[in-house]
């Protein structure tokens, strides 16, 4: 019988999610780039002279890009667990991996320059 359930589960999980924030901030150069870019962003969306909904915009696509840039680093790491040899779907996994955090990058730029400046 699984003991881990109700508040434990939650608390175990909580865990295991800070151990993976803590592991991609670790191994993973574009995410600390991107954790540096939003501890910026973030703040400053707080001080800019727009609506709460424009406010909302400006942050949500920040906390995208981290959370692909997570993602696609799972889908690396995973990718690289099996094994290091080149195959066309491994570098397909990967590239598509990095194709969403860079969309997610575009997205983000978008709606910084078109609350800010239109």
């Amino acid at each position: 019988m699984n003991k881990n359930t109700g508040f434990k589960r939650v608390l175990l999980a909580t865990g295991y999610s800070i151990k993976g924030i803590k592991s991609a901030f670790k191994h993973e150069a574009a995410f600390r780039q991107e954790s540096i870019l939003a501890a910026i962003f973030i703040p400053l969306a707080f001080f800019l002279d727009v609506s709460q909904v424009e406010r909302i915009l400006l942050i949500i696509p920040f906390v995208l890009v981290m959370i692909l840039e997570i993602i696609n680093s799972a889908i690396e790491a995973v990718v690289d667990r099996i094994s290091y040899e080149q195959h066309k779907l491994a570098g397909r996994a990967k590239d598509m991996g990095s194709a969403a955090v860079f969309i997610a990058l575009i997205l983000t730029a978008y709606i910084w320059i078109e609350i800010l400046f239109f």
